[in-house]
């Protein structure tokens, strides 16, 4: 039975970050590895900060290297890290410094709920928190696996002769743990001091623990998940970042219309591309919410994106008139397809300068007014970014360096607080599509009004250097923002047929 809300217990996580990085190659412990922009360990610890069902975070860190998180949690405003501890040699005994500092102030009947999590898994999911966290309503102990999709084979070695097969255990038994591994804190406190009169004690995770020193305790088991791999070898470095790279989040909607003007009335937008299609219907939904709104195209303000005087001058009268610039949107875009050997030098040039040149001069331009703002540019991709395609090759390749944009900017900016994102559309009913592909199957497409409500959402969120899907797969909205690791692989195989 799930305990009264008034007596739900407060909840730890505690991120293990003791590894050296050795397996990896390198000279600095591998959670201080970047990945997409950022350490592992920031990702798994903005993990646990947007849980809501976690209270506090303490981490533990390999011996040297406390400072170096430290510095990561105040950069990154990780607000529930409360401590950032020295670990010990081994993982038992960091275990141990954890729940001596969980238990300090804390009444001897007084518990809490821990959660134990390798700092090197920065791809756990919230439904995996929420789960354990659930299941400590009903068991002292919890774990976290996956079915193996390989079988397992015992082996023993034979002198010079190498190994030989021992056993073949029955497949459909076996799981592989994974963490969080979660426990009452009175449990976990309870199993290592009994296994503190071992004279031969020694354990490779926490479960083990309890299975071997409380074997009356059972131990649930939540269902893992196989994006949660842990960053052990080379090739995970290689495989984490590509996961990153494919994953999409989801951007949080407003709690209705009087959201939007709170969050909206007196900012300054200024929309590049915003003639026509998704840029002219964003332009068109802030302005609604009070927002001052610069709606900038090269048919409607004269203003050409691939030239530099026509950015600076758009920028500078926003500011001028309004004293702010909060928002910086680009949609301007030109798609030509055709294959490269036939195309003509004036073509692959204003793809280069109308893709490509235009978003990195904008930014340039709006790195001052967003630094005092501490505001936002959002840039747009296609669905193909992630796989070129024949006769999209100067299109696919520009979009792609969108995203490659984004992620570095938003790392370059973080310490400005300047938030960079990109919005990746399903095909959508814009004139620049009509123009290049004729007119389309009524339904086939988003609507531009579709791509530009996620567009706003992106904007008024603290997201920064995500890619953000919007599909139309929602049937309870014409766009859908694509969200977990779960979606990133058929999301990859959707682009490759998408314009």
């Amino acid at each position: 039975m799930s305990l009264p809300q008034e007596a739900k217990l407060r909840t730890t996580a505690v991120v293990l970050a003791g590894g050296t990085g050795q397996r990896v190659g390198l000279s600095i412990p591998k959670q201080l590895l970047k990945i997409a922009g950022k350490a592992v360990i920031e990702h798994t610890l903005t993990i646990f900060q947007n849980a809501e069902d976690i209270d506090d975070i303490i981490v533990m860190m390999a011996p040297g290297f406390v400072p170096d998180v430290e510095k990561i949690v105040v950069k990154a405003q990780l607000t529930k890290v409360t401590r950032v501890i020295e670990g010990g040699t081994t993982r038992n005994e960091t275990t141990e410094r954890a729940i001596a500092a969980l238990g300090e102030g804390l009444a001897e009947n007084e518990d809490r709920n821990v959660l134990f999590h390798d700092a090197v898994r920065p791809l756990l999911s919230q439904r995996v928190i929420r789960d354990c966290v659930a299941a400590l309503d009903r068991y002292q102990a919890v774990d976290v696996a996956i079915p193996s999709a390989d079988t397992i084979i015992v082996t023993r070695t034979h002198g010079e002769d190498g190994e030989f097969i021992t056993e073949v255990p029955d497949r459909s038994r076996l799981r592989r743990g994974q963490t969080p591994q979660a426990f009452k804190l009175s449990t976990i406190r309870k199993a290592y001091r009994i296994a503190a009169g071992d004279p031969n004690f020694q354990a490779t995770d926490d479960c083990s623990v309890v299975l071997k020193y409380l074997p009356d305790v059972p131990i649930h088991v939540v269902a893992g998940d196989e994006y949660n791999m842990k960053v052990t070898q080379p090739v995970d470095v290689f495989l984490t970042d590509k996961l990153f790279q494919l994953a999409s989040t989801a951007a949080p909607r407003q709690a209705g219309e009087a959201a939007y003007r709170e969050l909206l009335s007196g900012k300054t937008v200024v929309v590049f591309g915003g003639s026509y299609g998704i840029g002219a219907d964003l332009a068109t939904m802030a302005e609604s919410y009070g927002a001052k709104v610069y709606a900038l195209g090269r048919s409607t303000t004269g203003t050409h994106v691939e030239n530099r005087a026509d950015i600076d001058g758009a920028l500078a009268r926003a500011h001028a008139e309004t004293g702010r610039v909060d928002y910086v949107i680009n949609t301007a875009g030109v798609l030509r397809i055709g294959r490269l050997a036939e195309t003509d030098d004036a073509t692959i040039q204003e793809a280069l300068n109308v893709n490509y040149l235009a978003p990195v001069q904008i930014a340039r331009a709006s790195y001052k007014y967003l630094a005092e703002t501490q505001g936002q540019l959002l840039l747009y991709t296609s669905s193909s970014y992630t796989r070129g395609r024949a006769e999209y090759s100067l299109y696919s390749s520009t979009k792609a360096a969108m995203v490659n944009l984004t992620q570095a900017l938003a790392d370059e900016w973080a310490g400005e607080g300047i938030r960079v994102n990109c919005v990746n559309p399903e095909r959508t009913a814009t004139p620049m599509r009509t123009k290049a592909f004729g007119q389309e199957p009524e339904g086939s497409l988003l609507s531009s009004e579709a791509v530009a409500r996620t567009s706003l959402d992106v904007l008024l969120s603290e997201l920064t250097g995500h890619v953000i899907d919007v599909r139309q797969q929602d049937p309870t909205a014409e766009a859908s923002a694509s969200s977990g690791f779960d979606q990133a692989l058929a999301s990859a195989l959707d682009r490759q047929g998408d314009g």
